[in-house]
């Protein structure tokens, strides 16, 4: 009886191997096809990145223009405002007898500091180019992934083999202190990037690379625009004939007030105003725009810094497999929502 068992399953399992279908083998020209798609995909993916970015910092560009416009602005034109820094430059000459650049260094940082208070950190409760890079990253990602899938199923590719493929392909290959690598295959399938060490440590270098531009949301602030209105401030103050006469007779303390009079008396006319607030507009205006171009454009700090470094990093990793060294196109086929 026992022998007829073992019989039976001896045949039922010789027939489940004679049916199981042979492994499919793919040439070596396929896979070459594969990587050469795999890197016009990125390049896709990088492209489509580029206009999330650029729509998404317009509008925290917007969102900036909207509160100087409403609060900085009318805030710098205010006579309170106007007052307190007359009297700040007068101190700031009274009180260590400093020079001309001394003084205009501290009223910029002053002005630097009212400009993050009163607009860049209210509009980075809503987004700031920091976490647009972020948002940026993970949006090239999320979409190479679904370009993945489309290249496997045109190639009619086992699914097994095709993710032993991108596990051998290194996308993070970060150098020490960072020392962390990642392939291909666990960066789109990684449910929680914010888990996957290499992803951290591509994100942190990112996050510290040094800035080629004063990048205002990580800076003091307007650098180049309060260094401009303080000047001008110090320069209107610098003739301080009258308020000097006062401070003969009053000593220290009173040259201190009289020059604060002296600079509300030159500065707070009202007819004044709307040409302050026009020129301000206009340096503002010109600092936006070169803010806006920096942080589009710097590979290492931008909002685009680590879509950047994925896609060289896979471009260079795999054209050294296929040692082609064109930019391949990318394929009207393999774009996404294609088939």
């Amino acid at each position: 009886m026992k022998r007829c068992i073992l019989l039976v399953v001896w045949i039922v399992m010789l027939a489940g191997c004679a049916s199981r279908p042979p492994p499919v083998t793919i040439p070596e020209t396929t896979w070459r096809q594969i990587d050469l798609e795999i890197i016009a995909a990125s390049h896709n993916a990088t492209e489509q990145a580029s206009h999330f970015a650029r729509d998404a910092l317009q509008e925290w560009l917007d969102l900036v223009r909207q509160r100087t416009e409403t609060d900085f602005i009318p805030w710098f034109s205010s006579y309170r405002a106007r007052k307190w820094l007359s009297i700040k430059v007068s101190w700031y000459q009274m009180s260590a007898d400093e020079d001309k650049e001394q003084v205009v260094d501290r009223l910029a940082l002053y002005l630097q500091q009212q400009y993050r208070k009163r607009v860049l950190v209210p509009v980075a409760r809503q987004t700031d180019p920091v976490r647009i890079r972020e948002r940026t990253t993970r949006f090239y990602i999320w979409l190479l992934g679904e370009l993945m899938a489309k290249i496997q199923l045109r190639h009619g590719v086992p699914p097994e083999q095709f993710e032993r493929r991108l596990a051998g392909i290194p996308a993070i290959t970060l150098a020490p202190p960072a020392n962390q690598d990642a392939s291909l295959q666990q960066l789109i399938r990684s449910e929680r990037l914010d888990r996957l060490p290499a992803y951290r440590a591509l994100s942190t270098r990112v996050r510290e690379a040094p800035a080629t531009a004063v990048l205002w949301s990580e800076d003091a602030g307007i650098t180049s625009v309060a260094r401009q209105t303080s000047r001008q401030l110090t320069n209107e103050l610098a003739t301080g004939s009258v308020a000097g006469a006062v401070g003969a007779m009053l000593g220290p303390a009173g040259a201190v007030l009289s020059l604060g009079v002296m600079g509300v008396t030159e500065l707070l006319r009202e007819h004044d105003r709307p040409e302050r607030e026009a020129q301000l507009r206009k340096s503002l205006n010109a600092a936006f725009n070169q803010e806006w171009r920096e942080w589009m454009r710097s590979r290492d700090h931008g909002v685009m810094a680590g879509v950047h470094y994925l896609d060289d990093s896979l471009e260079r990793q795999l054209l050294s497999r296929v040692g082609s060294p064109a930019r391949p196109a990318y394929s009207a086929q393999s774009r996404l929502g294609s088939d």
